[in-house]
């Protein structure tokens, strides 16, 4: 399929609009759901369209008050236009508050029907604990779009901002990442919720939902579920993330990718080596041929390079990798591993990592940043300006900051896969390496993937609520698989 260049700039754009910051594969930035006519015509649209030319939305020049006009204007008497009496000067400082509703001659509601009789502080309190147990801060979530349901089936998956769905027995939950989760509080009382065991575990640990909801799968092991078989696969994209394999009564299949990245593995699954999808809900993240990602392990090796070689001209330098709530945790391992040193992170993070039951990671965390060369930081700190305030709490052993952004973000075209030829940031005692280490599928892995499986249906999970991007990724679906 080709596209050309300048399709290519417009095509999709990235998962939550061009522009992503730390959150960018967590998903703290959402967008609405939306129907086919996303595009609402009116002032709004037009002024955006104008850029800084507002002159399109000018009606009529005779409209428009003339500079010698202007000059003579003077302002109105409002008392006059009300209709009301202007007070003396004398009486001004006697004035009391006048009682609107009389001035304006309307029925001053009583009491029992005002909106402002809502403002008690009882009343308001229960309002402000409804917004925070709400996703919107409202008590009508929108309805359930389509894509988030599996028919034939009482389930739903990643869909707990939409509150209770009706007709849903069974919320399924991909990994705990806040895109996928948003919505569950430990007031969540609408329905089981299914997951893996370590996502059942950050359930509880972060957002303190109610156990009794909770209810953990294993791996590779099939679940019986109102009738219907469901295998939990390994996802390749954070800690517990998973793909869910559904097989209902009739034999159909769906299997829902969640956030995933492809491999070759995958393609060894028993469910999925010569066995029938009927339907793939997928991941189309970075469903855009702009996107061939090098692997993984082609961007860990190359991180541990670039570290060595920094440390042998700068030794008295500080290690800093970008992470997320969870994910990212093999770069920092792998710079670890390379060095033979412990990782620092805050207690927060310690506490979420030693929940993995993962022994290299809890046997190599500190407590004391002073202690080790390599701590993790939020994504959004790598900035220089924050890891300049972030090295004057160490200056005292280190001299320079070394940092890692590890997101398919930072992917280039023109770097490719061609590693060395990424120019980091570089500003005083600061460098700041973008890599594009990605737990999503890059264009060229979702196309193997899709050839792979070869369903019959393919949904797209990402950047699907524009009509036109869905098209393209669906002319896209049709010729991976005509070959």
């Amino acid at each position: 399929m080709d596209f050309s260049d300048e399709e290519d700039e417009d095509w999709f754009g990235s998962r939550f609009n061009d522009g992503v910051n730390e959150e960018e594969e967590e998903g703290f930035v959402f967008y609405d759901d939306v129907g086919e006519n996303e595009e609402e015509e009116g002032f709004a649209s037009d002024f955006y369209k104008a850029g800084s030319d507002w002159s399109c939305l000018v009606e009529d020049e005779e409209t428009v008050c003339s500079s010698e006009k202007n000059k003579k204007m003077k302002q109105a008497n409002l008392f006059q236009i009300w209709g009301l009496q202007e007070n003396s000067p004398d009486t001004t400082k006697k004035m009391k508050q006048t009682d609107l509703f009389q001035s304006w001659g309307l029925q001053k509601p009583s009491p029992f029907t005002s909106p402002a009789s809502n403002s008690s502080k009882k009343t308001t309190s229960a309002l402000g604990k409804r917004r925070r147990d709400s996703s919107f801060g409202n008590d009508s979530p929108r309805p359930c779009p389509f894509y988030k349901k599996l028919p034939g089936t009482p389930f739903t998956v990643d869909a707990f901002r939409y509150g209770c769905v009706q007709g849903c027995s069974a919320y399924f939950l991909t990994h705990f990442h806040a895109d996928h989760y948003i919505g569950l509080t430990k007031a969540w009382s609408h329905g089981p919720i299914y997951c893996s065991s370590l996502t059942s575990r950050l359930l509880r640990l972060s957002l303190s939902v109610d156990p009794s909801f909770i209810h953990p799968l294993e791996l590779d092991v099939e679940y019986t579920i109102n009738g219907i078989k469901v295998t939990l696969i390994e996802a390749n994209h954070c800690p517990g993330a998973a793909l869910i394999h559904f097989r209902l009564l009739d034999g159909t299949c769906y299997l829902h990718t969640g956030d995933f990245r492809a491999s070759k593995k995958m393609q060894t699954h028993p469910l999925l080596f010569n066995q029938r999808v009927h339907v793939l809900y997928l991941d189309t993240t970075y469903c855009n041929p702009r996107y061939k990602f090098p692997s993984k392990e082609d961007v860990l090796s190359y991180v541990v390079r670039i570290t060595k070689d920094f440390l042998r001209k700068q030794p008295k330098t500080l290690i800093v990798v970008g992470s997320y709530s969870i994910g990212k945790e093999c770069v920092y391992l792998a710079i670890a591993k390379a060095l033979g040193v412990k990782i620092f992170a805050n207690a927060s993070r310690r506490r979420i990592l030693q929940s993995f039951g993962w022994d290299d990671i809890s046997k190599n965390l500190s407590t004391d940043g002073k202690a080790t060369c390599l701590h993790v930081l939020p994504m959004s700190s790598l900035k220089v300006e924050r890891l300049d305030e972030h090295l004057k709490v160490y200056r005292e052993q280190y001299g320079a900051v070394l940092a890692f952004r590890p997101t398919g973000w930072t992917y280039s075209e023109k770097i490719g896969e061609h590693l060395d030829l990424i120019k980091p940031t570089c500003k005083g005692k600061i460098t700041i390496y973008g890599v594009p280490y990605s737990e999503h599928s890059s264009f060229t892995e979702l196309r193997e993937f899709v050839q792979f499986l070869r369903p019959d249906k393919i949904i797209p999970t990402v950047n699907n609520a524009n009509a036109g991007t869905r098209e393209k990724m669906q002319s896209c679906f049709r010729e991976w698989l005509r070959r």
